[in-house]
Formats: structure tokens, C-alpha cells, sequence
């Protein structure tokens, strides 16, 4: 007896906890609200970082141009290209066939009787 009468004191609801006619309604805490608060501040930090850019557009188009320019280093797809014709100038060329032998088991495409 003592220990059914604290489960019959709370109910939960029907279906999903947090949702629809019978849910249960979390109460507003000072730290819930302190903590969204918290988060409003660092997205309206975040949103004010991306109105007031570091460069203008003027200054940001084409920056990179001239740095990679006294770097000397190729452009940044051609390594991926040399690395891709690379791979295929081995004389290594795998056709279909090759790429599905395992599964020809047999050359046996009709049914046999009694081959069960």
C-alpha cells in the first residue's frame, strides 16, 4: 500500500510526453530563461559579425588572387586532377566484367531438372 499510493499520485499522459492535447507542460525557470537569453546574446553577436564583414566586397573579390600568386602554388583542383589521372595512367583499366566475376558462379542460366 505504501508503495501504490505515490505511483496513483502522478499520471502520466497518453502517446508522446511533449505533445498533443494531454502533454506535459515543462514550468519557465530563471535558469531556462537566463539560459535562452544567453542564447539570443550569441546569436545576435553571430548575426552582427555577418552584417559588418571584416572586408568590404570590393576588398574581398579576388584577395586571394595575388597570394597565391606570390605563393606559387597551382590551383587548389588541379592536385585533386593530377592525383585522379594518376590513378588511370598505371595502365591498371578494370572493365565491367572484371568488376562483377564474383558473381558468376555458373554459366548455368536455365533450369535443370533435378538440379534441386
Amino acid at each position: 500500500m505504501r508503495i501504490t499510493v505515490p505511483l496513483f499520485l502522478f499520471k502520466l499522459p497518453n502517446g508522446h510526453l511533449f505533445r498533443g492535447k494531454y502533454r506535459l507542460v515543462k514550468r519557465v525557470t530563471p535558469k531556462a530563461v537566463k539560459l535562452l537569453k544567453r542564447e539570443f546574446q550569441i546569436e545576435e553577436q553571430n548575426m552582427f559579425y555577418l552584417r559588418h564583414p571584416y572586408l568590404t566586397k570590393e576588398q574581398s573579390f579576388n584577395h586571394m588572387k595575388a597570394l597565391k600568386a606570390l605563393r606559387g602554388d597551382p590551383p587548389y583542383h588541379t592536385k585533386f586532377v593530377v592525383l585522379a589521372n594518376e590513378k588511370f595512367e598505371n595502365g591498371k583499366h578494370r572493365t565491367l566484367e572484371e568488376q562483377l566475376s564474383h558473381l558468376k558462379v555458373t554459366e548455368d542460366w536455365d533450369f535443370k531438372a533435378g538440379s534441386i
